[in-house]
Protein backbone atom coordinates (compact mmCIF):
# COMPACT_ATOMS: atom_id res chain seq x y z
CA UNK A 1 0.00 0.00 0.00
CA UNK A 2 1.45 3.27 -1.21
CA UNK A 3 0.29 6.53 0.90
CA UNK A 4 1.08 8.84 -1.57
CA UNK A 5 -1.27 6.62 -3.68
CA UNK A 6 -4.39 5.47 -1.27
CA UNK A 7 -6.56 3.10 -2.67
CA UNK A 8 -10.50 3.76 -2.62
CA UNK A 9 -11.00 1.60 0.24
CA UNK A 10 -8.36 3.50 2.54
CA UNK A 11 -10.14 6.75 1.36
CA UNK A 12 -13.45 5.58 2.20
CA UNK A 13 -12.81 4.20 5.36
CA UNK A 14 -11.03 7.35 6.28
CA UNK A 15 -13.58 9.11 5.10
CA UNK A 16 -16.13 7.27 7.30
CA UNK A 17 -13.80 7.43 10.16
CA UNK A 18 -13.67 11.10 9.72
CA UNK A 19 -17.32 11.48 9.67
CA UNK A 20 -17.93 9.16 12.50
CA UNK A 21 -15.06 11.63 14.66
CA UNK A 22 -16.91 14.52 13.39
CA UNK A 23 -20.55 13.06 14.62
CA UNK A 24 -19.29 12.11 17.70
CA UNK A 25 -17.40 15.48 18.40
CA UNK A 26 -20.49 17.26 17.15
CA UNK A 27 -22.73 15.58 19.51
CA UNK A 28 -20.56 15.21 22.57
CA UNK A 29 -17.70 17.96 22.04
CA UNK A 30 -18.98 20.98 19.96
CA UNK A 31 -22.06 21.30 21.91
CA UNK A 32 -20.55 22.19 24.80
CA UNK A 33 -18.01 24.04 23.29
CA UNK A 34 -20.18 26.50 21.31
CA UNK A 35 -22.34 26.51 24.42
CA UNK A 36 -19.24 27.81 26.76
CA UNK A 37 -18.50 29.83 23.83
CA UNK A 38 -21.85 31.04 23.66
CA UNK A 39 -22.39 31.57 27.21
CA UNK A 40 -19.08 33.03 27.59
CA UNK A 41 -20.16 35.83 24.35
CA UNK A 42 -23.33 36.40 26.31
CA UNK A 43 -21.43 36.92 29.99
CA UNK A 44 -19.20 39.77 27.71
CA UNK A 45 -22.08 40.96 26.27
CA UNK A 46 -23.42 41.51 29.97
CA UNK A 47 -20.59 42.82 31.14
CA UNK A 48 -20.18 45.71 28.47
CA UNK A 49 -23.67 46.68 28.84
CA UNK A 50 -22.93 46.70 32.80
CA UNK A 51 -20.21 48.47 32.43
CA UNK A 52 -22.27 51.22 30.29
CA UNK A 53 -24.24 51.05 32.53
CA UNK A 54 -22.60 51.81 35.63
CA UNK A 55 -20.26 55.02 33.25
CA UNK A 56 -23.61 56.38 32.78
CA UNK A 57 -24.80 55.78 36.40
CA UNK A 58 -20.96 57.24 37.34
CA UNK A 59 -21.89 60.21 35.13
CA UNK A 60 -25.46 60.74 36.76
CA UNK A 61 -23.91 60.55 39.91
CA UNK A 62 -21.21 63.02 39.00
CA UNK A 63 -23.42 65.61 37.79
CA UNK A 64 -25.50 65.33 41.28
CA UNK A 65 -22.28 65.24 43.26
CA UNK A 66 -21.48 68.92 41.13
CA UNK A 67 -25.39 70.17 41.42
CA UNK A 68 -25.41 69.26 45.48
CA UNK A 69 -21.60 71.03 45.82
CA UNK A 70 -23.37 74.22 43.77
CA UNK A 71 -26.11 73.86 46.12
CA UNK A 72 -23.83 73.58 48.86
CA UNK A 73 -21.53 76.66 47.55
CA UNK A 74 -24.54 78.99 47.22
CA UNK A 75 -26.04 77.80 50.57
CA UNK A 76 -22.45 78.31 52.44
CA UNK A 77 -22.28 81.81 50.73
CA UNK A 78 -26.29 82.88 51.95
CA UNK A 79 -25.05 81.53 55.25
CA UNK A 80 -21.95 83.78 55.27
CA UNK A 81 -23.57 87.06 53.97
CA UNK A 82 -26.40 86.68 56.84
CA UNK A 83 -23.31 86.10 59.13
CA UNK A 84 -21.99 89.37 57.95
CA UNK A 85 -25.19 91.49 57.94
CA UNK A 86 -25.69 89.89 61.41
CA UNK A 87 -22.38 91.21 62.62
CA UNK A 88 -22.26 94.43 61.37
CA UNK A 89 -25.94 95.10 62.51
CA UNK A 90 -24.38 93.83 66.13
CA UNK A 91 -21.98 96.16 65.75
CA UNK A 92 -24.01 98.64 64.66
CA UNK A 93 -25.91 98.09 67.58
CA UNK A 94 -23.33 98.30 70.04
CA UNK A 95 -21.89 101.03 68.78
CA UNK A 96 -25.96 103.25 68.98
CA UNK A 97 -26.10 101.93 72.48
CA UNK A 98 -22.54 102.72 73.54
CA UNK A 99 -23.30 106.64 72.09
CA UNK A 100 -26.49 106.44 73.72
CA UNK A 101 -24.72 105.31 77.23
CA UNK A 102 -22.44 107.85 76.69
CA UNK A 103 -24.16 110.80 76.03
CA UNK A 104 -26.22 109.38 79.34
CA UNK A 105 -23.37 109.52 81.43
CA UNK A 106 -22.29 113.17 80.18
CA UNK A 107 -25.61 114.44 80.86
CA UNK A 108 -25.72 112.75 84.12
CA UNK A 109 -21.92 114.38 84.44
CA UNK A 110 -23.37 117.67 83.43
CA UNK A 111 -26.09 118.07 85.86
CA UNK A 112 -24.25 116.65 88.90
CA UNK A 113 -21.41 119.73 87.74
CA UNK A 114 -24.25 122.07 87.21
CA UNK A 115 -25.70 120.72 90.97
CA UNK A 116 -22.36 120.60 92.88
CA UNK A 117 -21.80 124.29 91.05
CA UNK A 118 -25.22 125.93 92.62
CA UNK A 119 -24.23 124.22 95.91
CA UNK A 120 -20.76 125.18 95.94
CA UNK A 121 -22.61 128.80 95.08
CA UNK A 122 -24.97 128.59 97.65
CA UNK A 123 -22.19 127.67 100.39
CA UNK A 124 -19.97 130.22 98.98
CA UNK A 125 -23.16 132.72 99.60
CA UNK A 126 -24.12 131.52 102.69
CA UNK A 127 -20.47 131.71 103.85
CA UNK A 128 -20.48 135.27 102.36
CA UNK A 129 -23.68 136.28 104.13
CA UNK A 130 -22.51 134.69 107.63
CA UNK A 131 -19.19 136.74 106.76
CA UNK A 132 -20.75 140.14 106.49
CA UNK A 133 -23.14 139.41 109.76
CA UNK A 134 -20.28 138.21 111.75
CA UNK A 135 -18.21 141.94 110.20
CA UNK A 136 -21.20 143.81 110.50
CA UNK A 137 -21.73 142.31 114.18
CA UNK A 138 -18.28 143.56 114.89
CA UNK A 139 -18.31 146.91 113.64
CA UNK A 140 -21.81 147.63 115.26
CA UNK A 141 -20.39 146.57 118.49
CA UNK A 142 -17.77 148.77 118.11
CA UNK A 143 -19.48 151.90 116.74
CA UNK A 144 -22.35 151.25 119.59
CA UNK A 145 -19.92 150.77 122.78
CA UNK A 146 -19.42 154.38 123.24
CA UNK A 147 -22.49 156.59 123.74
CA UNK A 148 -20.76 159.45 121.75
CA UNK A 149 -20.81 157.39 118.65
CA UNK A 150 -24.10 155.96 118.84
CA UNK A 151 -25.55 159.33 118.34
CA UNK A 152 -23.73 160.38 115.89
CA UNK A 153 -24.18 157.07 113.77
CA UNK A 154 -28.12 157.72 114.86
CA UNK A 155 -28.09 160.99 112.92
CA UNK A 156 -25.91 159.76 109.93
CA UNK A 157 -28.66 157.15 109.41
CA UNK A 158 -31.32 159.90 110.05
CA UNK A 159 -29.55 161.93 107.65
CA UNK A 160 -29.35 159.03 105.02
CA UNK A 161 -33.11 158.72 105.20
CA UNK A 162 -34.20 161.79 104.73
CA UNK A 163 -31.98 162.42 101.63
CA UNK A 164 -33.68 159.16 100.04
Amino acid sequence: MDLVNPGFGLVFWTAITFLILLGILRKFAWKPILGAVSEREESIKNALQSAEDAKKDMQNLQADNERILKEARAERDAMLKEARELKEGIISEAKEQAKSEGDKMIKQAQATIESEKKAAVADIKKQVANLSIDIAEKVIKEELSDKKKQEKLVQDMLGDIELN
